[in-house]
């Protein structure tokens, strides 16, 4: 009975080899389209520099040389640059945590709108996803040189693109959360006349709530890293004091130190603090 079998295995066999060489031959080919995108790529970007990728390599190292030099031989100073930097740090924080309550809230609502099964107007669920395909695909940066363009220089500009973005990030997040969530509760509801926001804030929300703030913590972390990043464009915080005093250049190196201290610090002990929360949040769903 084994040998009326091994001609069909002895096929299969054959048939999965030659799909798998023809996949390592497909990826091979990216590969090797990648790198030689990569190397053109290259190639035009140190064409353009003025100075030129490799002959500044024996300099990479000049830029933090000098910073920890000139922090060190003014250490004394240290606590008054920290003292004089910690309201933009808060600033900063405040840039954060604003945009992401907000970009949270945008995110749960494009999150059950964009969900089957849970959307209020199903029809309109692939406009919902693209809407947040376009929210993810769009850099806080360009948001925020756009609106400073519009707004001026400021926080609100900075919170508005990490607000839009983190609601599109989060919005994806939230709504894979949704997709697993029991519909009994749902219909229950449904059958004794609830409206579709009493649904969705008793039967939905119970059930993913867990999840939807380890997101949101998560997210957290990442906003505090983009509103430091957005300081150098002008939208405030503790970035754009670290742009300044890179501007001066030697002479202001021990400033951008406690700055670099102070943002390090915040962000290792954000990182904690959230961690911590997200682990206790695991262990109370299990």
């Amino acid at each position: 009975m084994a040998k009326l079998y091994m001609p069909a295995q002895s096929g299969i066999y054959t048939a999965y080899m030659a799909q798998t060489q023809r996949r390592r031959l497909y990826s091979g080919i990216l590969l090797l389209v990648f790198v030689l995108l990569l190397i053109s790529s290259f190639q035009i970007a140190e064409s353009r520099n003025a100075g030129g990728f490799i002959s500044g390599l024996p300099q990479i190292l000049d830029f933090p040389a000098g910073l920890v030099s000139e922090a060190w031989e003014r250490i004394d100073r240290m606590p008054g640059h920290l003292a004089t930097v910690f309201p933009s740090l808060v600033e900063t924080i405040n840039i954060a945590a604003a945009s992401t309550l907000i970009g949270a809230a945008g995110g749960i609502v494009l999150a059950l709108l964009s969900t089957r099964g849970l959307a209020l107007w199903p029809r309109l669920i692939p406009l919902f996803r693209r809407t947040m395909d376009i929210l993810r695909a769009l850099p806080e940066i360009v948001i925020a040189l756009v609106l400073i363009f519009i707004l001026g220089g400021g926080p609100v500009p900075a919170m508005i693109a990490i607000a839009l973005h983190t609601a599109g990030a989060l919005g994806k997040l939230f709504s894979e959360v949704a997709e697993n969530a029991d519909l009994k509760p749902v219909e229950g509801l449904a059958s004794v006349g609830a409206g579709w926001f009493q649904r969705m804030w008793l039967g939905v929300m119970p059930q993913v709530s867990p999840n939807f703030l380890s997101y949101g913590l998560l997210r957290f972390e990442i906003n505090i890293r983009a509103s430091a990043i957005l300081g150098f464009v002008g939208a405030g915080g503790i970035g754009y004091d670290l742009r300044n005093t890179m501007t001066w250049g030697q002479g202001r190196f021990d400033q951008a130190a406690a700055i670099f201290i102070l943002l390090f610090v915040t962000i290792v002990v954000v990182d904690q603090i959230s961690s911590h929360y997200r682990n206790k949040i695991s262990a109370v769903e299990h």
